[in-house]
């Protein structure tokens, strides 16, 4: 277990569901220190119960959304687009200061297939615009399978665009990605999460067209290391 992980604290805010669920027990089993947060703390700390049993010891924490940020060196958000905002307000001033991981992609049900683009471009920008300049926000994670995700044994053939404006902050949340058996890619500042964001819904589509799941991405070119 890495020394440096056990001093990183990670909240994933919306932990209970599928996305992050699969993203806190992944970076659990790193070694990272692992706060899943919901509006229900109760229901927090019962999925963290049953996080720990399919991880075979007590590794992750459950709280209120608020305490799990406050707590947090970093901070993920996986909720769905309808809580995006609201979320954000409620923990505004608890993730002053630290990195906000925004997993968010914005769909207009019932068409979840179709690419929606909300007022202000990108979920990722909205968050930059609710939670302002004093939390570095960067967004990851839209185009990986949350099926992939949950089979921890296995490496997740996808890779991860990284968007933001603070190049920090976008190596520690590679740091996260490659945690999670992932390959993180610097796809430039946090405006370009306009089109990772968009990417989703496309995917989606390939997935029922072609009868597939978890159909991901792979950027060409780059030589693994």
């Amino acid at each position: 277990m890495n020394d440096d992980k056990m001093m990183v604290t990670v909240a994933v805010l919306g932990g209970t569901g599928k996305e992050g669920s699969g993203l806190a027990m992944r970076w659990a089993q790193s070694g990272y220190r692992v706060i899943v947060g919901s509006r229900d703390a109760e229901r927090a700390k019962s999925k963290a119960t049953e996080f720990n049993e399919i991880l075979g010891e007590s590794l992750i924490e459950g709280a209120h959304n608020q305490e799990a940020a406050a707590r947090a060196d970093i901070v993920v958000l996986t909720v769905p687009y309808d809580a995006h905002q609201a979320t954000l307000e409620s923990v505004r001033n608890e993730v002053q200061g630290k990195i906000l991981v925004d997993v968010t992609v914005p769909m207009q049900p019932p068409d979840i297939r179709r690419v929606f683009v909300p007022a202000g471009k990108a979920a990722a920008l909205e968050t930059q615009a609710i939670v302002g300049d004093g939390v570095k926000v960067v967004s990851a994670f839209q185009n990986v399978s949350a099926a992939h995700l949950k089979k921890l044994e296995h490496e997740v053939a996808c890779d991860v665009l990284v968007t933001g404006d603070d190049d920090q902050a976008k190596t520690e949340v590679i740091h996260l990605v490659e945690a999670a058996g992932m390959r993180g890619i610097d796809a430039g500042p946090l405006v370009n999460a306009v089109a990772a964001e968009a990417l989703t819904p496309v995917l989606m589509y390939i997935n029922k067209k072609y009868s597939v799941k978890g159909a991901g991405i792979h950027i060409t070119g780059i030589a693994a290391e």
